[in-house]
């Protein structure tokens, strides 16, 4: 008898330890790792626990080695805010060294939702602390890129992300996107996980090294990626308000019955030209679109389809491009590029400029021409006809008044806002290339 009650006590004394332990491990509110319901800040990567496919939300192409930066951001903080286009379950960041002269060292990046429109500060219980290879730490190396493991963390479409990295040591000029129409932050200091964001003083325009956030979606199907110039890249929408065309477009994407839903990828870079790279006295114009169509635009995460916008550079800068039959070449190259990786290409026609100072009779005759050869089919897939929805009817040669930002080249909010309604969504998901 003395010793059935001995082992029952026994029994009793394992299952309390086997429950302490387990509340200990799984904690109170039943998440892995956390005690009396306070989850442990910030969480690290893990590999997704859900089903679905990788996408790209949110993407910036590089244009240059940023001025005045030859030591890179030594023991800075650089906290980059992005715009998602469609969410997930888990996300990765892609960053770039492309333009620079030294490997480029992190010793640690974070990636948190932002508790405000563009604010430094992140949501509760957001921040995630991002590895490498498992590994907090990475260097890239020079003209090198890399991908950040997975971290779980339910990303909406239609939010603003904090994606902070800190370097410990000088590493070269910095690799950057220089006209964001969002404000970024930078701090003294190692600051990355720090979700106040009251150590983030100092304010940028600019997107530095970060090149691409990918989710892993259930809904999204897929990406389309929009390249082209400063009208692509959004360069007279209202800073911090999201209203590229692009940006439209997402939206539609998201919400209109019967659309594809497609994660928007934005690699227009401003003054970029589909022929021509950029020179020392334009430098951050960027490599012509047809240099880096592989880079920023086959290579993006789950693409699907592709849309063009670019030729007007061509006609403007020096050295000018005035023979439309080249200017519509080079076009058709992107389109056969594209095919090989099974994608259609919507192209667009040239936008109208009268009004502006760079205007003549003769630029526009080549715009028209290369306008007539869109339309007549034989160079893209599909045309949006950007040109149609942004001109004054009363005026053709000019942009609708409401739709001009000022400069009587680049659209306002509203033109930006024409332009993503002119696009035809259905024709986006159309995978099988036409026979041009």
């Amino acid at each position: 008898m003395t010793r059935r009650v001995g082992y029952t006590l026994l029994a009793g004394l394992v299952a309390v330890v086997v429950l302490i332990s387990a509340a200990i491990f799984v904690g109170f509110d039943g998440t892995p790792g956390t005690r009396g319901g306070a989850p442990r800040e910030p969480q690290t990567s893990a590999a997704p626990a859900v089903s679905g496919q990788w996408v790209g939300t949110w993407s910036a192409a590089v244009a240059a080695a940023e001025p005045g930066t030859q030591d890179g951001y030594a023991q800075m903080s650089i906290r980059n805010v992005v715009h998602t286009s469609v969410g997930g379950s888990s996300a990765r960041i892609r960053l770039s060294n492309l333009y620079g002269t030294r490997p480029l060292p992190f010793s640690h990046a974070s990636l948190a939702l932002s508790a405000g429109s563009g604010s430094p500060m992140a949501t509760a219980g957001s921040m995630r602390r991002l590895t490498f290879d498992g590994k907090p730490s990475v260097t890239i190396p020079v003209g090198g890129e890399i991908t950040s493991d997975p971290v779980r963390l339910a990303v909406p479409g239609n939010a603003d992300l904090l994606v902070t990295m800190y370097s410990p040591a000088p590493s070269g000029p910095a690799t950057y996107h220089p006209y964001a129409r969002q404000t970024s932050y930078l701090a003294r200091g190692d600051h990355t996980e720090d979700a106040a964001g009251t150590a983030y003083t100092e304010q940028s325009p600019y997107w530095r090294y970060l090149t691409g956030v990918d989710v892993l979606s259930t809904r999204a199907r897929g990406a389309v990626v929009a390249v082209g110039d400063s009208i692509t890249d959004g360069i007279t929408s209202t800073p911090g308000a999201n209203h590229r065309w692009t940006d439209f477009l997402a939206a539609r994407l998201r919400d209109e019955p019967g659309a594809p839903r497609y994660g928007v990828l934005n690699t227009g870079i401003s003054g970029n030209r589909l022929l021509t790279d950029s020179n020392r006295l334009s430098p951050t114009n960027g490599p012509s679109l047809l240099s880096r169509l592989d880079r920023d635009v086959l290579s993006r995460t789950g693409v699907r389809a592709v849309v063009v916008e670019i030729g007007i550079n061509d006609l403007f800068k020096t050295p000018r491009q005035l023979d439309p039959e080249k200017v519509v070449a080079g076009m058709r190259e992107v389109v056969q590029r594209a095919h090989a990786h099974g994608l259609r290409v919507t192209g667009s026609t040239l936008t109208p400029f009268g009004g502006h100072r760079g205007y003549s009779h003769q630029l526009n005759a080549v715009r028209e021409r290369v306008n007539h050869l869109i339309r007549s089919g034989g160079v893209y897939d599909e045309v949006v006809d950007f040109d149609r929805a942004l001109r004054d009817p009363a005026h053709p040669l000019r942009l609708l008044p409401a739709y001009d930002s000022g400069d009587h080249l680049h659209p306002s909010d509203a033109g930006y806002r024409a332009m993503a309604d002119a696009v035809d969504v259905d024709q986006l998901r159309q995978a099988a290339p036409a026979a041009l």
